[in-house]
């Protein structure tokens, strides 16, 4: 879930206007409910600043709008949406920052720093982390000509995190499809949601670490294979941190091309091919690469869904003053 950085700024092709009403979906952790006008009165200027800060963010390193997206879902996989990816470690825990499947690969934390900083600016102690970087994933997508969705609002953050919890309850690039089901499942999403949140590869990079063996499996398209072998030699240490597009076709756009990709056996990870090939799955896959206009309506749903993991609202958390460390 990062894109490649370019000069250019990708206008909204796409916009697929999810109105949804997903009180029952949204309920929180102590009976109150998340709603998308949350801050009309108390802080009305705040969707517009993050917007801002995000897109200009976008604009000037492409990779940053797959960044922040792919944080904001480590954050609801691990203990919910709650903010807990963003703090520091401190003398009573070990934040989720250093934890195998973040550390040295999260990225964007200054940008959330920043956004969280002109918020503050505005209406200081109103606006939560966990609701900003719920709303930065989604002007990401926005910004990378994908579909927009009403983000429900009202998250308080978490005074902890769960450092163990972040290597355990994220999916890896390594997993078969079974585990992947599962991976899902355990967090209320069916398999076709599971497709339709996958096909966030279609922007980002993965680096040669995580995609080394799959350049030599049977599954994958000779061509493809070939040219990814001069940037990922074999040799484990090699080239680690390289790069390349989970999406070749288009690593910079919010696009189908992700399911026309696995069609064609050129998932760039294990687990992204692992949805298409005899797979039960396979029928989302091509559902989804011959009706773009379906996978982004799905894909939005899904994260409005994903997006009510866990939080915490009402009395309990709080809105941190400084997204790295809790607040006293």
């Amino acid at each position: 879930m990062e894109s490649n950085p370019t000069t250019s700024y990708v206008p909204l092709f796409y916009c697929v206007i999810l109105t949804v009403a997903l009180r029952g979906l949204c309920a929180a952790t102590n009976g109150q409910e998340l709603a998308s006008n949350y801050y009309d009165l108390t802080c009305p200027r705040a969707l517009a600043a993050i917007r801002g800060s995000v897109l200009a963010a976008v604009r000037k390193d492409r990779r940053m709008g797959a960044s922040l997206l792919r944080m904001h879902f480590h954050d609801c996989f691990v203990t919910g949406c709650d903010g807990s990816v963003l703090l520091d470690d401190t003398p009573s825990f070990r934040g989720e920052k250093t934890a195998g499947p973040n550390d040295n690969s999260l990225r964007g934390f200054e940008v959330i720093d920043a956004v969280k900083s002109q918020v503050e600016s505005l209406c200081p102690g109103v606006v939560s982390c966990a609701d900003i970087l719920a709303v930065a994933a989604r002007d990401s997508v926005v910004a990378l000509g994908g579909p927009t969705w009403a983000v429900q609002l009202g998250r308080k953050d978490s005074t902890t995190a769960d450092y163990a919890a972040a290597n355990t309850d994220l999916p890896s690039p390594f997993m078969d499809l079974p585990a992947l089901i599962s991976s899902f499942s355990d967090k209320g999403f069916t398999s076709k949601q599971m497709v339709a949140l996958s096909g966030a590869h279609t922007i980002g990079h993965a680096t040669c670490r995580v995609f080394r063996d799959r350049i030599h499996q049977n599954n994958i398209d000779a061509s493809f294979a070939d040219s990814l072998k001069s940037g990922c030699p074999p040799l484990a240490g090699s080239n680690d941190t390289s790069l390349s597009p989970l999406d070749a076709a288009s690593p910079a756009f919010f696009d189908n091309a992700y399911f026309t990709n696995l069609i064609a056996n050129q998932g760039l990870l294990h687990s992204d091919q692992q949805l298409f090939g005899g797979a039960s799955t396979d029928a989302h896959v091509v559902d989804y690469a011959k009706r773009p206009r379906a996978f982004l309506a799905d894909f939005a749903a899904a994260m409005v869904k994903m997006g009510s993991l866990g939080v915490i609202t009402g009395t309990d958390g709080e809105v941190r003053a400084n997204c790295r460390k809790i607040n006293g």
